[in-house]
């Protein structure tokens, strides 16, 4: 049984479909790449298995549990988080406290952080702080990190709700190569560490080939293609649609 499960969701708006009749799968501890043109439903379709929106057509199951239609912050307490393509900053990171958050109305930094913060939340966040590589900036405020920096920051705050199953929307983009590397090698440690599933929306195509099992390619909304990275790069409907435009 799939951890994640998608069957024929379709999303439309007015009359323009971001979604149509979307059908994969993703497998405990799996990578799984998304890829695709721009506007062709990537975020979409994060957006529906969070629960951000409904689906007009289909099914989202979770760990065998249908999941469709439930509220954000309900798919998230099941285990099921996201990051966005911008990090959103704020002074201090006082939600700590709440450990089944989805949306990114975090504070970014644990300066001042709150009284009431528990000993072992606060132990937690630091060894997450540590994990991802910045634990020496752990009393800035993410206004003053590098924008790779908040985006390990970022992964750090999404690990502290303990999820089993992460979207991940353009982790690298806007990152320095070398900030790349390090991002991609705290996501391989993400699944290797943790155990934790990661499906991935990314644009950077060495990226994604060398870090993802498996790729789904979009294309109108629709699933044009899927397959291991080598797959993907040698589908001519792929190269088509998408990598022979890049």
């Amino acid at each position: 049984m799939a951890q994640l499960d998608l069957r024929n969701v379709s999303k439309h708006f007015g009359a323009v479909p971001a979604n149509d009749d979307i059908s994969l799968q993703v497998d405990s501890g799996e990578i799984v790449g998304l890829i695709g043109p721009n506007g062709s439903g990537k975020t979409s379709l994060f957006n529906s298995i969070v629960g951000h929106h409904r689906v007009d057509r289909g099914t989202v199951c979770f760990e065998g549990r249908d999941i469709t239609g439930l509220q954000v912050q309900a798919i998230a307490r099941l285990g099921v988080l996201r990051t966005f393509q911008k990090t959103r900053t704020y002074p201090a990171m006082t939600c700590l406290e709440n450990l089944n958050i989805s949306l990114p109305h975090l504070y970014l930094s644990l300066k001042n952080l709150p009284r009431t913060m528990p000993a072992a939340s606060t132990a937690r966040a630091l060894a997450l702080l540590e994990f991802v590589g910045i634990s020496d900036r752990a009393d800035e405020l993410a206004g003053e990190l590098s924008f790779g920096q908040q985006r390990l920051l970022e992964l750090a705050m999404t690990l502290m709700n303990q999820p089993k199953l992460l979207l991940l929307d353009e982790p690298t983009a806007g990152i320095n190569p070398t900030m790349i590397k390090t991002l991609v090698e705290r996501l391989r440690d993400v699944r290797r560490r943790f155990g934790i599933t990661l499906l991935v929306i990314e644009h950077n195509m060495p990226v994604i080939m060398d870090l993802a099992d498996r790729i789904y390619c979009l294309n109108r909304g629709r699933v044009l293609a899927e397959g291991t990275p080598a797959q993907i790069q040698a589908d001519q409907r792929v190269i088509d649609a998408y990598l022979g435009a890049r």
